[in-house]
């Protein structure tokens, strides 16, 4: 298996095209076979199989091939990889932002200063 940060930029990578997010998103509801998935997809056969291809070296999508059917499978594990890497980060940027607020609410505010303002 490849090294985490290395496969993390396999999947970055191909979740970066819209034609490879949209083969996801369909093989999310179930397996396709290659040509179910070209169907809703301005390209040719050729350029889904070359997309598939990215998203099989990423791990995102496993295929088998039964005769001359080529069927393809999300495989949730690896995105989930992918989507633990940004939570991780996203609970590190809250924590920072947690301590910040902390310290702007113990700062005594400008406008309590002791001065009476009339109007």
């Amino acid at each position: 298996m490849l090294h985490q940060s290395d496969q993390l930029d396999l999947i970055y990578q191909a979740l970066a095209d819209a034609g490879r997010r949209a083969m996801l998103d369909q093989l999310s509801r179930g397996p396709a076979t290659v040509s179910k998935l070209a169907e809703p997809l301005d390209m040719t056969l050729s350029a889904v199989v070359q997309h598939l291809k990215i998203l099989e070296a990423s791990g995102l999508v496993r295929s088998e091939k039964l005769g001359r059917v080529r069927t393809c499978r999300a495989d949730p594990k690896v995105l989930a990889m992918a989507e633990r890497w940004i939570n991780q980060r996203r609970l590190m940027w809250e924590r920072k932002l947690d301590k910040l607020g902390d310290l702007l609410a113990s700062q005594p505010d400008d406008d309590d200063s002791g001065k009476d303002v009339k109007s």
